[in-house]
Order: structure tokens, then C-alpha cells, then sequence
């Protein structure tokens, strides 16, 4: 066994013989397990440079961590160096510059706290613990996205660490094609973000928070509700935004969700929403007209501590036929042995995330209707080897029925990753990576690749 010398590394560093290992080197996909040789819990840039220099002097393969959400766990593995930005979590709002300026470390639910407070939104995601970070790197679909674009679009400049333990801001102006490829790109590609900042919204104080189900539906009922969610989406005001998931549920059986925001009040919502009333006499309909913040606290906490499940996301451009409908319900009709939770999700697309192109940001996919999200959850780990075969199989058939692959729902399977997350941004983002990252430092299953010639 090889012994290496920790001197050289600063922040909190925790190894295999310390007590605490067990605890930090978990993700929060419980069905994660990687044993890294080292985690370096990093307050200050010279904590992350001291990291990346020591890991290259002893050839071992760099992670990065923010908010231990990846859903493949690339943002850890064996014997590998993990750098987390958890502890580097400060947040600076300047309403003169209209600008916020967060650390690499800071969660969903610690940017909707400080801002919330103030009476702005922001274009967060919907779990608590995840990392801003990690999000907007991957261009960061949320519940706001049809009013405010993606998290990525709001951001004005980014600050990182590369490959030579330097610092290198990014923006408009300086480091522009860095700048690009950070939007949409998918976090670990470059270097190690250690700040980024946003330009701030206008303020809205009030919003309403949409909660429709239904519990223990006929298959007919399903449809009808999907039939009228796209229906609604052709023509969507571009203040209210959705996710709709089609479940299978231990506890309460097969049915379907959907959560929403609108920025507006209970009135505008109830009219918008109208269709879903009167589909089944099973419904919860429930609109709450509240301040964004407690829009935003409810949102995540109805999120779970952490889960053991398979999940990923595509795009959809095509409208579904009554028999496609039918297909994709009867995707979860069965759930794989010892799950206790499957569906199928549509999340919300259009709007302002369509005012830019394509190529005005790595963020291939403005254009598609929805993503199309697909997961199984277990308790016991012996059932992850069934429930993960099970999601790979019916995934063969939602491959078929999408187009291309959301980076911040990562598969593993996929065979051509890098177009499937990039689509034709791909080869610029190539040349990014090789101008900046030229040595591969910053690799990982499904990293960028630099052709060899």
C-alpha cells in the first residue's frame, strides 16, 4: 500500500483513518458508494490550489464536490482527491450594482434565504442541498425558468480555479469562451468554481405555489391529465411554470403530481389551471398565494434528506400521440422489486428560456418542450442491482421517444454522452477544454474529451 504525505494540503482534510469518513464521503444518492482517498473540505482558493497541485504531484485523479448531488456520483469516486467547496458558502448581495456574488459552496436553499429575505427570486433548482454551482454549470432548469431563463442566464461572471492552481475570472469581456462553456457545460470541465455572480431580478414579494394531485387514478384519468398538461403548455403564460410527475407509489399507489409557481396571484392561477379541475373526483387542488421565499421553503422541503435511486433526464421535442401517452404511463406501471417509488416526469420548458439561441451559451437544448425525467427509489441496497437494470431497460424505449440528454440528469449508460449533453456546441467546448484544461487534469467517467492527434 502506498503512503502519501497529507502536509501539503490545507483545509480540512479527511483520509480513510479519520472518524468522520464514513459520514463525508456519502452522497446524497444514497446508491452512491465511493471510497475516495482523500476529502479536502476547502475555506479559501489556497486550500483549492494547494489541492490540485498536491494531486497532480501524486498522479491521482481530482473530484469536485459542492453539493454531493450528482446523480452518478461523479463528484466523487475510489482513491480519487475530493476537492468540496461546501465551506466556501458566503453570499454578497450589492443592490447599487444590482448584482449578487455567491462562493462555490452555496446551496439552493442558502441563496433563496439571503435574497428571499430581500424580496428577490432567483432561478434556483428545487432541492435544498444542491450546489448553485454544480446547477448553472449545467444551465440550471428550475420552477422560475420560464419567467427568468435558466440559473446560467442570470450569471455575469465566474471566478475559478485551473489546472495550474491559478485563478482565472471569467465574463463578457475576459476569458469569453470560458465564460460560454460555463453555462451549460456541466460542472467539472474546467477547474474548480470558487465564485460566481449574479445579476439580480427584479423584486416580487408574493407568488402562488400549486399543488394538484391525483391519488389512486384510472389509467384513462392519467391520460386525460396529460393529454390537458400539454395542451395548457402550448400556450402558457410565461409567469407560471410546472413539473408533472406520473408516479408509482408503495404508500399511495399510481397517480399523478403537479407542482408549479406562478408569479401571480391565486386568481390568475385557478384560471390558468382551469382544465385540471374537473378530470377526476380524486383530486387535491391546491393554490396558496404566499411570498416567494415560502413558495420556495416549501418546494424544498418537501424534498427528502437523501435516497438510494436511478434516475436521468432527456429532452422532448416531439408532441405525444394518445398511444405514445399510453406507452409512457405503462412505464411505471410495474415497479421493480423492493421500490418503493417510481415515475415518470415531465419538467416545464419555454418561456424566457427560449429569448436566447442555442449557440449564445453551452445550453443546447433551449428549443425542447420539457424534460422528460424517469428514476426508481429503494430502501434496501440489496434491490439496487434489480432497480437499476429495470430503470435501464425502460430507458431503451424513452430513449427512442427524446432527444438528447440533460447534463444535470446524467446517465451513465449513455453511449455517445458528450453529443447527447452538448449536441452541436460539443466542438467548441472541445477547444475550450483543450485551451483550458490541456493536460485532461480535470477528468472524470464523463468528462470533455480532448481528441488525441
Amino acid at each position: 500500500m502506498i503512503e502519501f504525505d497529507y502536509s501539503g494540503l490545507t483545509g480540512a482534510v479527511v483520509t480513510k483513518e479519520d472518524f468522520s469518513y464514513e459520514k463525508d464521503r456519502k452522497a446524497w444518492n444514497r446508491a452512491i458508494e465511493k471510497y475516495p482517498l482523500v476529502i479536502v473540505y476547502c475555506h479559501t482558493k489556497n486550500d483549492v490550489s494547494n489541492a490540485i497541485a498536491w494531486a497532480r504531484l501524486n498522479s491521482l485523479e481530482i473530484r469536485i464536490r459542492s453539493g454531493r448531488h450528482h446523480y452518478e456520483g461523479y463528484s466523487t469516486g475510489n482513491d480519487v482527491v475530493v476537492i468540496d467547496v461546501s465551506k466556501m458558502n458566503g453570499i454578497n448581495v450589492d443592490e447599487e450594482k444590482n448584482i449578487v456574488k455567491i462562493q462555490g459552496g452555496v446551496t439552493n436553499r442558502d441563496i433563496y434565504e439571503a435574497l428571499g429575505e430581500m424580496g428577490y427570486p432567483f432561478p434556483g433548482g428545487g432541492c435544498p442541498t444542491v450546489g448553485v454551482s454544480g446547477l448553472v454549470l449545467g444551465g440550471g432548469w428550475g420552477y422560475s425558468i420560464r419567467l427568468l431563463g435558466l440559473a446560467s442566464d442570470s450569471l455575469i461572471e465566474v471566478e475559478l480555479v485551473d489546472y495550474k492552481g491559478e485563478t482565472i475570472v471569467a465574463n463578457v469581456e475576459s476569458n469569453e469562451d470560458l465564460f460560454w462553456a460555463c453555462r451549460g457545460a456541466g460542472g467539472g470541465n474546467f477547474g474548480v468554481i470558487i465564485s460566481m455572480t449574479f445579476k439580480l431580478p427584479e423584486k416580487i414579494k408574493m407568488a402562488t405555489l400549486i399543488h394538484i394531485e391525483y391519488i389512486d387514478v384510472q389509467p384513462q384519468e392519467i391520460i386525460k391529465v396529460f393529454e390537458t398538461w400539454t395542451n395548457i403548455f402550448k400556450d402558457l403564460d410565461r409567469r407560471i411554470n410546472l413539473k408533472m410527475g406520473i408516479y408509482n407509489s408503495k404508500v399511495k399507489g399510481k397517480g399523478i403530481s403537479i407542482t408549479g409557481l406562478l408569479y401571480g396571484n391565486k386568481e390568475k392561477a385557478s384560471m390558468i389551471l382551469e382544465p385540471f379541475k374537473n378530470i377526476s373526483k380524486k383530486v387535491i387542488f391546491n393554490l396558496e398565494y404566499i411570498t416567494v421565499l415560502e413558495a420556495n421553503r416549501r418546494i424544498q422541503d418537501s424534498h427528502p434528506p437523501y435516497e438510494n435511486y436511478k434516475s436521468s433526464g432527456r429532452f422532448v421535442y416531439r408532441d405525444y400521440s394518445r398511444g405514445d401517452m399510453e406507452d409512457i404511463i405503462n412505464l411505471v406501471n410495474d415497479r421493480a422489486e423492493g421500490s418503493i417509488y417510481a415515475a415518470v416526469s415531465l419538467y416545464g420548458l419555454g418561456g424566457a428560456l427560449m429569448d436566447k439561441s442555442k449557440e449564445d451559451t453551452a445550453f443546447y437544448y433551449r428549443d425542447a418542450k420539457f424534460i422528460m425525467g424517469f428514476q426508481s427509489v429503494w430502501e434496501e441496497s440489496k434491490y439496487a442491482p434489480r432497480n437499476r437494470d429495470w430503470v435501464k431497460e425502460k430507458f431503451e424505449y424513452i430513449n427512442l421517444i427524446t432527444t438528447g440528454s440533460y447534463s444535470n440528469f446524467p446517465s451513465a449508460e449513455l453511449k455517445d454522452y458528450e453529443k447527447d449533453y452538448y449536441g452541436e456546441n460539443l466542438y467548441k467546448l472541445k477547444e475550450v477544454k483543450r485551451k483550458y484544461d490541456p493536460y485532461e487534469v480535470f477528468k472524470f467517467p464523463q468528462g470533455i474529451k480532448i481528441e488525441k492527434f
